[in-house]
């Protein structure tokens, strides 16, 4: 099984404005980093478990039913009274997403590790969990814990890093830890200072099996176990917004890593130039569904035919 470990929240995203100089509604869309790669896990057919705290309001209901029907498994989710994170989103003219937050006292900063680890094949953390405290420390717990193979996609969100040096020193400090590194052209340049190639080429000596980088329209790279660049165009499709697109690939990178029997470092590295140019052209489909229509909604498996 895989899990995935991180936050659930709600996006609020703007409907057209219907008067001139005035915002449209907000229209709320369930989503969160590791919840959306949950989603996809699942949709795609692959076991998976959410390991999180949502709250027990309204939003929280909606978000564990979406798990639900989605296929993930919501044995290791903990509910709480306190309201759902609320991400307020505003869309750029090329369809990408800024996001707003209201994150304070909300139950998903609440997670406790369990006493007991989940068992795993494959475990996931990434974006606003490994950031908002005290929750964050006990991500980082489990991360550090766990005998599975470690993915992480930092998904990062500067407006809720009050101190971006120690945010990046932290983030160096997780890089032994983790045998999939999986972030954007965009976090890349952030996190380094400095071109996003040459930043996924450095990290990848320093502990991670493989490091694979959305490009956006460029499409998906991966620096693989022998250190070699491979490269794979974006999927053509007309882009509404690009909501849960990262999220998408993470999630179908694993399931497609899962269903091949990928389970150690050792089997990371060991995949090839031909195994990773397949599972980036599927993650690039799959990003490519969500993409085409409005917040994240990433396909059933049956939308993109088998994991190949």
């Amino acid at each position: 099984m895989i899990v995935v470990a991180g936050e659930a929240l709600v996006d609020l995203v703007p409907a057209k404005s219907t008067l001139d100089g005035e915002p449209g509604a907000l229209l709320p869309r369930l989503g969160g980093g590791p919840y959306n790669v949950a989603v996809t896990v699942g949709r795609l057919g692959t076991p998976v478990s959410f390991l999180s705290r949502i709250s027990a309001d309204d939003f929280g209901d909606a978000l564990v039913e979406r798990l639900r029907v989605s296929n993930v498994d919501t044995l290791l989710v903990r509910r709480g009274p306190e309201p759902t994170t609320l991400a307020v989103t505003s869309l750029g003219p090329d369809g990408g997403a800024r996001y707003t937050f209201y994150a304070e006292g909300t139950a998903d900063r609440l997670f406790e590790a369990p006493e007991t680890l989940p068992e795993a094949a494959i475990i996931s953390f990434g974006t606003l969990s490994l950031v908002l405290e005290p929750g964050a420390s006990a991500y980082e717990q489990v991360m550090r814990r766990s005998d599975a193979l470690v993915a992480l996609d930092p998904n990062v969100r500067p407006v809720l890093i009050a101190d971006a040096d120690a945010y990046r020193a932290r983030f160096a400090g997780w890089l032994p830890d983790v045998d999939l590194l999986k972030l954007s052209e965009e976090d890349a340049e952030w996190l380094a200072g400095k071109d996003a190639v040459d930043a996924v080429v450095e990290w990848q000596r320093q502990g991670p099996a493989v490091v694979v980088l959305t490009r956006g329209s460029k499409g998906l790279a991966v620096v693989t176990g022998s250190g070699e660049l491979i490269e794979v165009p974006a999927t053509e499709t007309n882009v509404v917004d690009t909501i849960g697109a990262g999220d998408t690939v993470h999630g179908a990178l694993l399931s497609w890593l899962y269903t091949k029997g990928v389970r150690t470092p050792e089997h990371l590295r060991e995949l090839d130039a031909a195994a990773w140019r397949t599972a980036l052209r599927f993650a690039g489909a799959a990003a490519a569904v969500t993409v085409s229509r409005a917040g994240a909604e990433p396909p059933f498996a049956a939308e993109l035919g088998p994991i190949i």
